[in-house]
C-alpha cells in the first residue's frame, strides 16, 4: 500500500470525471498517475494536464449531495486572503476562489475554495481550460 496519497476527481475537457488517489502529482510536470484503488497500486491510468479541465482533491468521493453553495457579497469575497479569483471555464462553469500563485503564463495554478464546509480542499485549474479569469479587487 502506498503513502502520501490524494483523493482526487479529475475533470477532463469534454465532462468526463474520473476518480481516484495520486501520489505523484506535479504541477510543473506535464502527467501524473491516477489510480482506482489504493490496494491495486500497480494498477493507473497516466493523465496528461492538457486533457484536464481541473483536478479536484476531494474531502470524499461522494460529497454532499444535498449541499448547496452559499452565496457570497464582494464585500464577504474582498475579506478573504490571498487573491481573489473568478474563473470562469470554457464549458460555462464559474468559479469564486482564493490562490497564492496565479500566473496567465503558467500552464495551471492551485485555488482554494471560499466555502471551507464544501467538499473541496483545493483545485488545480488548468489555464487553457478557462474562458476568463478576473481578479476580484
Amino acid at each position: 500500500m502506498l503513502t502520501d496519497e490524494h483523493r482526487v476527481v479529475a475533470h477532463y475537457l469534454g465532462g468526463r470525471l474520473a476518480k481516484g488517489y495520486t501520489f505523484d502529482f506535479n504541477q510543473n510536470r506535464d502527467t501524473f498517475h491516477l489510480f482506482a484503488d489504493l490496494e491495486q497500486s500497480e494498477e493507473s491510468v497516466l493523465i496528461y494536464h492538457e486533457e484536464l479541465k481541473a483536478l479536484f482533491f476531494v474531502k470524499t468521493f461522494e460529497g454532499n449531495p444535498a449541499y448547496n453553495d452559499p452565496i457570497f457579497t464582494e464585500k464577504d469575497i474582498k475579506r478573504l486572503v490571498g487573491m481573489k479569483l473568478k474563473i470562469i471555464f470554457k464549458d460555462g462553469e464559474v468559479m469564486y476562489a482564493t490562490t497564492f500563485g496565479y500566473s496567465p503564463a503558467r500552464q495551471g495554478f492551485f485555488v482554494y475554495p471560499i466555502d471551507k464546509q464544501c467538499n473541496n480542499e483545493k483545485v488545480y485549474v488548468v489555464t487553457s481550460s478557462t474562458a476568463s479569469i478576473e481578479i476580484i479587487r
